[in-house]
C-alpha cells in the first residue's frame, strides 16, 4: 500500500517503513540456527561379517596340516554334513539336486593350497551376490597319486569349518556325483528379513 503525502502526492520512503516493519513483524519469533554447516565426515565403512573373519584363520591354519586320512574324515565315497538345527526334509532335497546350484566351481588342477584359496573366494562371492546353493566340483582324486583323494578328503574338511556353510552332500550322478558337492549357504546379513 502507498502512503500519500498532505500535498496528495506518492511517498515511497513511507512504502518502506510499512515493508521493513511487516517484515520485522513477521520474522519477529524466528531465532537464529546454532550449527549451520552440514555434515562432511564420510559415510561409515559397511558391516563386516564376524563369522566369516573369525573362520578364515583357523582355515588357514588348517593349510599347513597334512591333508587327513580317509579314516580321519570319515569319508566314503558320498559326502553328507549338516548343522545342527537343519531340517532332514532340506537335506534329501539338496542330495536329489531339488536346489539348483546359482554358482560353480571347479578345482581340478589346482593345488590344496589353491584350492583352498579358490574356494573361500568362491563362498564369499557366492553369498555377498545372495546364492543360497552352490556346487563345488573337487574331483574323485583318482589322479591325485595318493591313496586318498586329497582335494575330497579337504574340502570336505574345510566346508565343516566355515560358519557361512549349513549343508552339503555330493551332488546327483548327472551332476558330477561322488566328484563335486552342493553346498547350501546360510543367508547373509544384507539378505535377512527387516534388512535394508
Amino acid at each position: 500500500m502507498t502512503r500519500r503525502t498532505e500535498d496528495g502526492t506518492d511517498d515511497p520512503q513511507g512504502d518502506e517503513e510499512d515493508d521493513s516493519a511487516l517484515f520485522r513483524r513477521a520474522v519477529a519469533d524466528v531465532r537464529p540456527i546454532q550449527n549451520d554447516r552440514a555434515d562432511t565426515r564420510p559415510p561409515p565403512p559397511p558391516p563386516r561379517p564376524a563369522r566369516r573373519e573369525a573362520d578364515a584363520p583357523e582355515v588357514a591354519d588348517s593349510l599347513s596340516e597334512p591333508p587327513p586320512t580317509p579314516a580321519e574324515a570319515e569319508i566314503g565315497e558320498r559326502l553328507l554334513y549338516s548343522r545342527p538345527g537343519v531340517q532332514r526334509r532340506v537335506i534329501r532335497q539338496l542330495r536329489r539336486g531339488h536346489y539348483p546350484p546359482a554358482a560353480h566351481l571347479d578345482l581340478h588342477g589346482y593345488s590344496r593350497r589353491e584350492a583352498y584359496r579358490e574356494l573361500a573366494a568362491f563362498l564369499a562371492a557366492a553369498q555377498e551376490r545372495g546364492c543360497r546353493c552352490v556346487r563345488v566340483v573337487h574331483g574323485k582324486g583318482r589322479g591325485s597319486g595318493y591313496r586318498q583323494p586329497v582335494l575330497k578328503v579337504s574340502v570336505d574338511h574345510w566346508l565343516r569349518r566355515r560358519g557361512d556353510v549349513l549343508a552339503f552332500a555330493s551332488a546327483p550322478e548327472h551332476d558330477g556325483g561322488t566328484g563335486a558337492v552342493y553346498v547350501l549357504l546360510r543367508a547373509s546379513d544384507r539378505d535377512a528379513p527387516g534388512r535394508p
